[in-house]
């Protein structure tokens, strides 16, 4: 593993010796990327990198726009992801493959819960991402499901994974339980564009097995 950091963040590349192995980009929201990275290995996915980005201001860099608190004692939605991804393209990306073994054959971008909104807003601003995994994705997020139906993605990924928790828009708060509905209606709509693409649940609410589900929809994408 090599670590760096760039503007506050902190990077860790888990790199592969294969000669053109694909390198996957997984915001995280603490640290488990590394986890991550052994339940994909020890399930016997094909050879990959794992850039995992921590250290995020995650209701900023995550966030494409503004948005109230979405339940209580929540913080605000403070878009900077515009920002973030500008960073994370023209400085991380360049310097962490400066650390792995040729030119990759194909790079992806994951990420759970906020991170997993920013995946799919990702792919509307830059052509780098081919193949992308949006598990938990915060798509009850106002406003996200409109600017994904009305905006074209700079490339059209050749896959794209969707996860979700079967309880987790069984809840009162109106904006929350939205997610359920959102998910299946982008899933479709980037389906209709030829794109192959899943959508699976999973048992149990936002928080349960998280790093699981999140290597889960890694190796989907790795095994295509």
């Amino acid at each position: 593993m090599y670590t760096f950091a760039i503007n506050n963040k902190t990077i860790s590349v888990y790199s592969c010796a294969e000669l053109g192995a694909p390198v996957i980009y997984l915001n995280a929201c603490s640290s488990e990327g590394q986890r991550v990275y052994e339940i994909a290995k020890g399930v016997s996915c094909p050879p990959f990198t794992l850039v995992a980005i921590n250290n995020l201001d995650w209701n900023h860099d995550m966030a494409p726009w503004d948005s109230p608190p979405a339940f209580k004692n929540a913080e605000p939605c403070t878009g900077g992801a515009d920002d973030y991804l500008r960073l994370l393209t023209e400085e991380i990306i360049p310097t962490a493959e400066k650390k792995i073994t040729g030119v990759p054959f194909w790079r992806g971008i994951v990420g759970y819960s906020l991170a997993g909104l920013f995946a799919l807003y990702a792919i509307h601003k830059t052509d780098l991402f081919s193949r992308v995994g949006s598990m938990s994705g915060s798509l009850w997020f106002p406003g996200i499901k409109e600017y994904i139906f009305s905006h074209e993605p700079k490339r059209l990924p050749d896959y794209m994974y969707f996860s979700l928790g079967d309880k987790e828009n069984k809840t009162r708060n109106p904006l929350l339980r939205n997610v359920r509905q959102n998910t299946e209606e982008i899933h479709a709509f980037y389906q209709s564009k030829g794109i192959d693409t899943v959508f699976q649940l999973n048992l149990g609410n936002h928080y349960n097995r998280a790093t699981e589900r999140t290597a889960t929809g890694l190796c989907w994408l790795l095994s295509r």
